[in-house]
């Protein structure tokens, strides 16, 4: 094997291609490796056997298969499923699978810990080590394909990715896009852009970028409707404020009508649920493409907030359907092992700057 081989996980088609024709191969042979590598889960050469003997013994020679390891997996009462995956650096980040009557949706990370530092997250809270990997980021999506295979129990497909695990997706923009690459082709697992999601707190160049090199559906984690308020619970806002966050939100879904952004808003006891913060999301988000998930916040270890009542979220949502926004609440999945949203946290070792 020659010093510094590839690791395959990190190349999408495109790069995958480049490749083959820098090995003197044809561009085709990406569809068929990707085909093996992501549909059939096999990563041993060897039994790649529509590819030539020397090609895969090229493959052999210069690229591997690394991909994090499981260390380990969590069951909740209510079918969720969350691994602790181990990286060739030591550190850990969460992987979660959310099976609904009809869907199986897995939210996937994209740092070591997150580089904002949002009050009310706990993985916020555990500083920021580094980027992940494409070949990290895909990865999760692999190993839970093959766990969810393996076990009787919890054997229903992902249907759904969401980017709304450990980090900031949009500061990790290369990776996460290439890995959002595989997760659309129709040679890897072929989802469809209305099943994968991405979720930023607001970093308003990315957005822009996404919405020319890979426009699936948005995720905005919002959280409040003013900027001072939004300043304290989302920090980034103070770079990116709503206005212009929002202008950034419009450009996102111009020119197709079929688009909506989804606005996630955690409910904080007597900090943003009054029936004012809710008249004032509803001026903010009047006339837009737009569907509210409100998620009761979920507490953890030295957290600074409560959770709000189901009777305050209930009239929070209401104030909001008479408006004419479409407006969800979010069902808590996963809480008692800590797998919920907000809740995510790893073993982040060596933390190093973030936004503050």
């Amino acid at each position: 094997m020659v010093n510094n081989p590839i690791n395959i996980f990190d190349l999408d088609r495109i790069k995958l291609e480049s490749f083959f024709i820098n090995l003197g191969e044809k561009p085709f042979r990406a569809r068929q490796v990707l085909n093996w590598i992501h549909q059939r889960f096999v990563t041993d050469y060897n039994q790649m056997t529509d590819l030539s003997r020397s090609l895969r013994e090229k493959l052999a020679e210069y690229t591997v298969t690394d991909l994090p390891k499981i260390e380990h997996q969590y069951d909740s009462t209510d079918g969720t499923r969350k691994w602790l995956l181990r990286l060739s650096c030591g550190n850990c980040i969460e992987t979660v699978f959310i099976p609904e009557e009809n869907r199986g949706t897995l939210c996937i990370s994209s740092q070591v810990g997150c580089i904002l530092n949002c009050s009310f997250c706990s993985t916020g809270k555990q500083g920021f080590n580094r980027n992940l990997r494409t070949s990290e980021i895909i990865g999760q999506l692999w190993l839970a394909n093959e766990s969810l295979k393996q076990s009787k129990a919890n054997s229903q497909a992902i249907t759904n990715v969401v980017m709304m695990g450990m980090g900031e997706p949009l500061a990790n923009f290369n990776n996460v896009v290439t890995a959002m690459n595989l997760i659309l082709d129709d040679f890897s697992y072929g989802l469809s852009w209305r099943r994968v999601t991405l979720s930023t707190a607001g970093m308003v160049p990315g957005i822009d970028r996404l919405r020319v090199v890979c426009p699936v559906s948005l995720a905005i984690s919002l959280h409040a409707s003013d900027d001072k308020l939004r300043d304290v619970l989302v920090p980034i806002n103070k770079q990116y404020p709503l206005q212009e966050l929002l202008a950034a939100c419009h450009r996102y879904v111009i020119g197709n009508n079929k688009r909506i952004i989804t606005f996630e808003y955690v409910m904080l006891a007597g900090v943003n649920d009054s029936p004012y913060h809710a008249q004032q999301l509803a001026k903010l988000l009047k006339d837009f493409p737009a569907k509210v998930n409100l998620i009761p916040f979920n507490p953890f270890t030295n957290s600074l907030y409560q959770r709000s009542s189901m009777d305050v979220i209930n009239v929070f949502r209401e104030v909001l359907l008479k408006k004419g926004i479409v407006t969800v609440t979010r069902k808590t999945r996963g809480d008692d092992i800590a797998a919920a949203c907000g809740q995510l946290a790893g073993q982040v070792k060596d933390r190093t700057h973030r936004f503050n």
